[in-house]
């Protein structure tokens, strides 16, 4: 005759309790370690008694060194799992209505750039009350000095420019005279020497 099924209950006499702890932390660990040998597995196994003791087991774990490692490699593991998993989940449950709001809050706001934009090029005023009005002043008088400011800045920079290549034109240009000179020169010394007497 079979044995009837046993209640899971938690054990009130703490011996007995402790007792049956180390019988099944046992029969568990060996559990784990057959299944990672027989099905090649990568088991993490964690367990911490009602007194706060740590026990542990992870696939490849035959020494302390080994156990740390390996039991970092099967819970970092299990972290990419999970965050991809919920990653996925929260994909696949973004409904169409999602979608909606999004397009509403896209549209709204190219709707207001819009019509600040109308506002800037002075259409559209007559919704605005004088606090606005002298607000959109006050953006406009900011953007003309920017603008100005920009503009001065190119203006200087034209400037310099120019006077760059002034003062290179003028280096080229006291060169090329040099260079005018000494050819004048050196024509009128071969004509000289082509007027002398030849020595008989």
């Amino acid at each position: 005759m079979g044995r009837g099924k046993v209640q899971l209950k938690l054990i009130e006499n703490k011996i007995y309790r402790q007792v049956t702890f180390s019988k099944r932390r046992s029969g568990l660990l060996k559990k784990a370690h057959e299944i990672s040998v027989l099905c090649d597995a990568e088991v993490g196994l964690i367990v911490f008694s009602t007194r706060g003791k740590l026990c542990e087991y992870a696939t490849d774990s035959w020494c302390i060194f080994l156990l740390f490692h390996s039991m970092d490699k099967i819970l970092e593991r299990y972290e990419r799992y999970s965050y991809a998993e919920k990653v996925l989940v929260s994909a696949e449950s973004e409904t169409q209505g999602n979608w909606c709001d999004e397009y509403r809050k896209l549209k709204a706001k190219v709707e207001t750039i819009q019509k600040c934009q109308k506002q800037l090029m002075g259409e559209d005023l007559e919704s605005l009350n004088l606090k606005e009005l002298q607000q959109l002043e006050q953006q406009l008088e900011s953007s003309l000095k920017h603008i100005r400011s920009r503009k001065s800045q190119l203006m200087l920079e034209s400037i310099s420019q120019l006077e760059k290549k002034e003062k290179s034109l003028q280096e080229e240009n006291t060169v090329l005279q040099k260079e005018l000179v000494e050819k004048q020169v050196h024509k009128q010394q071969v004509q000289r020497d082509q007027t002398l007497p030849r020595p008989s």
